[in-house]
């Protein structure tokens, strides 16, 4: 088995400018690091247990099967929050069919990022035997 310490997802925007202001301002993502200089720097932020590294520039967009799945305490304040800031909510806040409470945006490329919330009573709250 590989032994994995630390994960990231990459993304190359089309526009890292635009990306680092969604993604630093209006998402208020903290930041882990930047590296290199210019526009074309690169930053990562933090993603509760991963992070998430803006780098290099893509020509092309993104591919239809991603999607960013961000873990939420409250989606009814982030809901509120990120309104605030003017980000687009593709879909308010729902409870799905299998429990969780979700709520959909899209970054600047189009990249669907599904906030998500897990009630007290969902079965993922709870870990038997630990």
């Amino acid at each position: 088995m590989v032994h994995v310490l630390s994960s990231r997802t990459l993304i190359r925007p089309t526009d890292p400018e635009r990306s680092r202001a969604f993604y630093g301002e209006r998402l208020r993502l903290p930041v882990y690091r930047e590296f290199g200089t210019g526009v074309e720097r690169g930053t990562v932020y933090f993603l509760g247990g991963g992070f998430l590294e803006l780098s290099g520039r893509s020509e092309a967009p993104h591919s239809a099967g991603v999607r960013l799945w961000l873990q939420v305490e409250d989606l009814a304040a982030a809901h509120a929050e990120l309104r605030g800031a003017g980000v687009d909510i593709v879909r308010p806040p729902v409870r799905e069919p299998w429990g969780l409470i979700e709520m959909w945006i899209a970054d600047p490329d189009g990249i669907p990022l599904v906030l998500v919330e897990v009630p007290a009573e969902h079965p993922l709250r709870h870990r038997p035997g630990i």
